[in-house]
């Protein structure tokens, strides 16, 4: 009976992950291309859709037949990988009744509707509402996850973006950071006014040009399009599913780099789920290990890579010739300088290297409170302010500059946050095993030539799935668990040479 257990939760499983695939389309498109009276429709399709993947999840059969799986010492090392991971989503689903499921991403949808008028307008006032009722689903998932997961409810949260993760080991990480960072900031800002700033390109920088350089840089880094596509959206993402990537950017006419720098992070995220390994597509081993590794895969592209000189080198002929450059200001060594100039600013996406862990801390902290009900949302904004001009010196004048930014929580994404900082310190310990590991990887990357890098993260990361634990994922790619040494050395090097 074991084998057919596991044979039924396969086709199980499979059936959940279409679903789960229809879902992204359909999220895609409502960021993208739905008109906007289509936003009611688009929720109860939305919300329907979660029920059903929840039903099928959690139906009593399901625990049984991992109960009797679990028995069969027959199975190969990815099977009793893939039964881990189902276990994984079983305990999750299971904490859950289908009416808070359905509630939740009807909820989340309509706060994430109403939020996109409030941060046009900056009027907070008019999603408060939503949030406040969208917050209350969050938390009573949080409880029920909680007792079923023996997880504190900010834990019990985290754990669905990063499996594993505790906030008590978050909380080492960004204070390590937090106690280096303010005075490294003073440093660069220091090392900065020793130099004449770099000449700016002028603009405007026409949106089609914006585009076709985007194109030209994802066809470079290997980006398959016949299994993806860019787009335009409010908020620049990675969608889809491994075998439709669907990335999206926002253009700016004033500044490409802003653009093109979200192109070549999303395509990041994109490269990573055209790796997944094939095989097991539509199975939980067969998805990407947590958005602290995603977010690794998009920021060692971004930030790690496509801001050294090297590829710089490269991209700067690329850059002149679609927008017609010339002058000083067009130079390899003038671009490199204005991308990675730092300076402390209101906009997460925005922020540089130095300046972006706290931005995340800041969330973090903040996320933490209102998940334990220790910071009430009419008192966001305010404290969204404080803590900003505390990490930073610097106060938003508005709340579409402060507390309306980001969509995570008017999506109802609480314990997102802080994988992008692991993310980033992951990204830097990744690059720099990559490039010890191979001396082709570097020499390749000035050449417009990323064959080797992507190979060796194909390797390493992309092809494992979820195979394996995160923690483990990056101790047998970097010889040593996660830390901050890497991440910091990089800053110091980039930053005050």
């Amino acid at each position: 009976m074991s084998k057919e257990a596991y044979i039924k939760l396969e086709k199980r499983f499979r059936r959940i992950g279409v679903i789960r695939d229809i879902n992204e389309v359909l999220h895609w498109d409502n960021a993208t291309k739905m008109p906007t009276g289509g936003g009611t429709g688009r929720s109860n399709q939305l919300a329907e859709l979660s029920a059903i993947s929840h039903s099928l999840l959690c139906d009593t059969e399901t625990g049984d037949l991992l109960d009797e799986a679990e028995k069969d010492f027959t199975l190969g090392s990815w099977q009793l990988a893939n039964l881990t991971a189902m276990r994984r989503k079983w305990s999750h689903a299971a904490a859950l009744d289908e009416k808070l499921v359905l509630a939740l991403s009807k909820a989340s949808s309509k706060c994430e509707k109403v939020w996109r008028s409030a941060r046009a307008e900056d009027n907070f006032s008019s999603v408060l509402p939503h949030m406040e009722h969208l917050l209350l689903l969050v938390r009573e998932c949080a409880q029920a996850k909680s007792e079923k997961l023996g997880l504190s409810q900010y834990d019990a949260l985290l754990d669905e973006y990063e499996p594993g993760g505790l906030s008590t080991d978050i909380d080492v990480r960004f204070a390590e950071l937090e106690a280096f960072l303010p005075n490294f900031l003073g440093q660069v800002l220091e090392n900065q006014k020793s130099n004449p700033p770099p000449a700016m390109p002028e603009g405007p920088f026409d949106v089609a040009a914006q585009r076709r350089l985007g194109l030209q840089l994802m066809t470079a880094l290997g980006f398959d399009f016949n299994h993806g596509r860019l787009d335009v959206s409010l908020h620049p993402f990675c969608g889809g599913t491994p075998d439709d990537v669907r990335i999206t950017t926002r253009f700016d006419e004033n500044d490409f780099t802003s653009a093109i720098m979200g192109v070549l992070h999303e395509t990041g995220h994109g490269l990573y789920e055209h790796g997944l390994p094939e095989e097991w597509r539509y199975q939980p081993v067969g998805e990407a290990l947590g958005m602290a590794i995603h977010e690794s895969q998009s920021l060692l592209v971004e930030m790690q890579m496509s801001r050294s000189r090297p590829f710089i080198e490269f991209a700067a002929p690329l850059i002149r010739k679609v927008f017609g450059g010339v002058g000083p200001a067009w130079e390899p060594l003038s671009l490199y300088r204005n991308l990675i100039n730092v300076e402390p600013g209101f906009i997460r996406v925005n922020a540089d290297e130095v300046t972006y862990p706290m931005h995340i801390i800041l969330r973090y902290r903040l996320e933490k409170q209102m998940i334990t009900g220790k910071l009430a949302l009419s008192d966001l904004p305010a404290a969204w302010n404080d803590g900003l001009e505390s990490l930073l010196g610097i106060r938003p004048p508005n709340d579409r500059e402060g507390c309306l930014q980001d969509i995570h929580w008017y999506d109802g994404a609480w314990g997102y946050f802080p994988t992008y900082t692991l993310g980033a310190m992951t990204a830097a310990q990744l690059f720099a095993a990559a490039q010890q590991s191979d001396p082709k990887i570097s020499q390749g990357i000035a050449k417009g030539n990323f064959i080797a890098l992507i190979a060796w993260l194909g390797k390493n990361v992309h092809s494992l799935g979820c195979s394996l634990k995160p923690a483990d994922v990056i101790e047998k790619a970097t010889g040593r668990p996660l830390d901050s040494v890497a991440f910091i050395s990089h800053l110091k090097a980039r930053y005050l040479s």
